[in-house]
């Protein structure tokens, strides 16, 4: 892995920043996307500091114009792309009586949206080097769903079907695909909903993000188009 590009949504904190610290960890090149600025400065501090590599790029991936931004601005920077990160993500929880449609609106265009753009934009550079592994972080809510998460969950079963239909679409152009599904990870996404979660029940985000790059390791024994679970 030592030298490859990997792209990470969300990578301003919780999973998102132990994912670009994992791989800057193993020799990588790091770009971070989120929207605060500040959040990505820290994980960029946070990754020099261990002696990795990491360039930070804020911006609102709710926008698709924003999305293929991001997605050609790393190319300029490193001139391909090795592995794409889907990890942005909001989950709101509410009764569905009184589910704003504002909220799932946005909901929507983070979740399931920007995900379509980037792996949309990401497609034609990673066929044209015949290498590419795309990770979409989907969760347990997308079998499982609190209630309360119902919309949150359908957006992560989203990703589950669109992930195995472009492993499918991915063999023959060298593109790898997957889902890493979590159960409760110590995040301030889990902690605000739920801040009496049982501490003994969750994984740590370092734990998802090991999985994460032992998917994306070229040599790792998942095969393309799987969803992966992982939860305590």
């Amino acid at each position: 892995m030592n030298g490859r590009v990997v792209l990470v949504t969300g990578g301003g904190r919780g999973i998102g920043r132990a994912i670009c610290q994992r791989f800057a960890r193993e020799g990588c090149r790091v770009m971070a996307v989120a929207r605060s600025a500040d959040e990505l400065a820290e994980t960029k501090q946070l990754i020099e500091a261990d002696g990795g590599q990491c360039s930070i790029h804020a911006t609102d991936l709710g926008m698709c114009e924003s999305v293929r931004e991001m997605i050609d601005t790393a190319c300029k920077r490193y001139g391909r792309i090795h592995v794409l990160i889907n990890n942005a993500g909001i989950a709101p929880r509410a009764a569905i009586d009184v589910f704003d449609p504002a909220t799932f609106g946005v909901m929507m265009n983070i979740n399931v949206d920007a995900v379509f753009a980037a792996c949309k934009y990401v497609w034609p550079i990673m066929a044209e080097q015949g290498d590419g592994v795309i990770v979409n972080l989907s969760s347990a809510a997308a079998v499982d769903p609190f209630p309360g998460f119902g919309p949150y969950g359908a957006s992560k079963a989203w990703v589950n079907a669109f992930t195995r239909a472009l492993a499918d679409e991915g063999r023959e152009q060298g593109i790898r695909v997957y889902a890493v599904a979590p159960g409760a990870v110590e995040t301030r996404m889990l902690r605000g909903p739920f801040p009496d979660f049982p501490e003994d029940q969750t994984l740590a985000p370092s734990e998802v993000a090991d999985l994460v790059y032992g998917v994306a390791d070229p040599t790792g024994d998942f095969a393309s188009g799987h969803v992966i679970d992982i939860s305590k």
